[in-house]
């Protein structure tokens, strides 16, 4: 495909741009703890520069740091002693002919930090009371992230005219050190729930004076930040304006019209580009994969068009915006910069190999929020397929002085990745696996979660284009290993997902393990499943096999709403990940669904942005889940347990029980001790999923 749209330059008021592609504002946790740029962040943001984004706009300098801080991490621009980091910042992005714009910031009602150190939050006016259930499904881990017990109470400081014009002068000196520190821009940072939001919305702005009430007088604050910015670096220097195009779930919050009404009026006060977001009701769980960063594909792109019919800046449009439809977009004057957070944390090199028509080549983002769900807890942002994310220095592949004959057991994800990585670094491999095809664990979780497919198919592709030697169907055994005469060997084979102990009734032929599920839906050879299954469905899936139907992740998806050798009451024993993206995947196809969880948390393994969407979606889709289920014990047909101390029971067609997968290093073991030098990866070591794999990956090639 042709992506001319995407690689056009572009004009950001004096800036010019080379292509229309951004990295978008992320809060990352990857700035030193003075708040100043040092090597981690800047390496992680010359990593973008390196491939081949027009644009990088920081996120979240803050303005009064440490007041006004969401992270513990925070970029800082406050003081002059954080522009020497900064310099550096823009100085390493300008070496790959990249743009930098620092995105100014004061967090207002949502300043965390504030609130964990104790220092007064300040805000427009006193917050309506919340219905919450954002922490309805949060891990303890996750909840102490949240909570510090030895915190002081919450300092609620309504802003005094005095205070207003304090922060006034703090955007406009922000402003002045990124001009001095080399910066190309600044973008004033109006949406979120953040301070200026606050102002904006009437949902959270009710105060009585000059700057709330009417539209223009909620607008004041912004106004007059951007006068100051103005005035303090000049007519020249690029300034645009972050703004919520939407509060969802605020049945008095910022409208599409109010956004259209603001855009105007920056407009008019000389700003030179506007960025379309979005925000909602922070204490609906579900909502946080609704706005900003949300689920749903072009999600704000109705948002951004009916912006850019209404004004005549540059319009930079964001939320899981594909490069396809971005370039098609583009080409139609929807907008005209499209900004790309999540999928440039997957592959920094996405503009680059857009320029070069190599789409195919870009490492799929999967959208399982394990990025943005690091910043919730506090952590840097990691990226659960590219390990390299935030690792920049740590993990960067450098070829090898000491070519070595490494063989690579178990083609899922980890052995795919570690292949790729010891191959690129220049090792000869060879990687072996049981099965007819690579994929391993991820070809059946591409079934259960569509997006798991991308990747699935991406590593396929990228080591069928390699050099890596492949052997299918191979038994991988002491004596091979020594007859081929490798110097190292990385062991990827997984867990073992076999029916756990301790179940009564586990033994019966309508009740399926892990392992046994996993069979079913791929055709693969399994004695146990086929003493539980009819003729015909072994014929049927016989059928699914010989076609390739069962070879393909979306063909089988689609068979699967026609026919599935399943039941209509199904209980899931296990609320865990596996179990709950399970759970969905069935009542999508008309089962009525039963999950119990042993302990008080479900859905781990999920991240938490991604968890709370889903429990939300299952909820709405019927699926009863269980917590601190105890006691459980499988029947003629039916399921008793115990939970809140009464027995109940439920009647099931089918039982699955999602658990019990342990990590295994019998054949790791062996090869020891047989005097191979044996590395473990992925889940025979424990299970941990996507990011385990690629994680555990990326930290063996480097060691090699």
């Amino acid at each position: 495909m042709n992506f001319r749209h995407l690689a056009q330059p572009c004009r950001i008021g004096s800036l010019e741009i080379k292509n229309r592609m951004a990295v978008t504002a992320m809060g990352v946790n990857l700035a030193e703890a003075d708040g100043s740029c040092g090597d981690k962040i800047i390496a992680f943001h010359e990593r973008q520069a390196k491939g081949g984004a027009g644009l990088i706009i920081l996120g979240v300098p803050g303005v009064a740091w440490p007041d006004g801080g969401n992270q513990p991490r925070q970029i800082a621009i406050s003081e002059d002693r954080h522009i020497p980091g900064l310099k550096a910042m823009a100085e390493a992005i300008h070496a790959y002919d990249a743009k930098v714009i620092a995105q100014i910031h004061h967090g207002g009602m949502v300043s965390a930090q504030d609130m964990k150190e104790g220092r007064p939050v300040w805000i427009p006016s006193y917050p309506k009371p919340a219905d919450m259930d954002l922490f309805d499904h949060m891990l303890p881990h996750e909840m102490n992230a949240f909570f510090d017990p030895e915190a002081p109470p919450i300092n609620m400081h309504v802003m005094t005219k005095e205070d207003i014009e304090i922060l006034i002068a703090k955007y406009a000196a922000a402003a002045a050190r990124a001009k001095e520190a080399g910066i190309d821009g600044v973008e004033i940072h109006a949406g979120h729930g953040y301070m200026i939001s606050g102002f904006l919305s009437p949902s959270s702005n009710t105060r009585e004076d000059e700057y709330g009430g009417s539209f223009e007088n909620r607008a004041r604050l912004l106004v007059e930040i951007i006068a100051a910015v103005r005035q303090e670096v000049g007519g020249d220097f690029p300034i645009s304006c972050k703004l919520d195009s939407k509060e969802y779930g605020k049945d008095s919050g910022i409208t599409i019209e109010d956004a259209i009404a603001t855009a105007k009026l920056v407009q008019d006060e000389g700003v030179n580009a506007v960025t379309v977001t979005a925000y909602h009701d922070a204490g609906r769980g579900a909502l946080h994969s609704e706005s900003h960063t949300p689920h749903l594909p072009d999600h704000n792109v109705k948002s951004a068009a009916a912006i850019k019919q209404a004004i005549d800046l540059p319009v930079i449009a964001s939320g899981r915006i594909e490069p396809e439809s971005a370039d098609q977009f583009i080409g139609s004057g929807r907008f005209d910069v499209v900004s790309m957070g999540r999928k440039v944390l997957a592959d920094p090199d996405l503009p680059n190999k857009i320029m070069a028509g190599a789409i195919e080549k870009i490492r799929p983002c999967v959208y399982c929020y394990c990025c943005i769900s690091q910043i919730y807890v506090l952590k840097q942002v990691k990226c659960a397929v590219n390990p390299e994310t935030g690792y920049e220095q740590e993990r960067q592949l450098i070829a090898t002085d000491q070519p070595r004959r490494i063989a690579v057991v178990g083609g899922g994800p980890a052995g795919m990745e570690a292949a790729l990585r010891l191959n690129e670094r220049g090792h000869r491999v060879s990687l072996f696996d049981s099965g007819k095809k690579l994929g391993g664990t991820l070809a059946f979780a591409s079934i259960a979660y569509e997006p798991n497919g991308r990747l699935l198919h991406w590593l396929r592709q990228q080591v069928a284009d390699s050099n890596i030697e492949v052997h299918l169907e191979t038994t991988v055994t002491v004596a091979l290993m020594q007859s081929i005469g490798v110097d190292e060997i990385v062991v990827a084979t997984g867990a073992e997902r076999a029916m756990p102990a301790g179940i009564p009734g586990s033994d019966q032929a309508f009740v399926y393990s892990g392992e046994e599920m996993r069979a079913l839906v791929m055709t693969e050879p399994s004695k146990s499943l086929s003493a539980k299954t009819s003729l015909f469905t072994r014929l049927m899936v016989k059928a699914g096999a010989l076609t390739g139907i069962t070879g393909n992740a979306e063909l089988t998806r689609q068979a699967t709403r026609f026919w599935m050798p399943l039941g209509k009451q199904i209980v899931i024993i296990g609320g865990e990940l596996v179990g709950l993206e399970l759970a969905e995947f069935l009542v999508e196809r008309g089962r009525e669904l039963t999950v119990l969880e042993n302990s008080g948390y479900a859905g781990k393994g999920l991240y938490i942005v991604r968890r709370m969407r889903l429990m939300d979606e299952l909820k709405a889709l019927g699926v009863h889940i269980v917590k601190s289920a105890d006691q459980v014990e499988i029947g003629d047909q039916e399921v008793s347990y115990t939970a809140a101390d009464k027995r109940q029971t439920v009647r099931a067609d089918h039982v699955i029980v999602a658990q019990g997968a342990t990590g295994n290093t019998d054949l790791a073991d062996a090869l020891r001790s047989a005097g191979f030098t044996t590395h473990t990866i992925g889940d025979c070591n424990g299970v941990s999923y996507i990011e385990g794999a690629m994680e555990s990956a990326a930290e063996l090639a480097v060691s090699i």
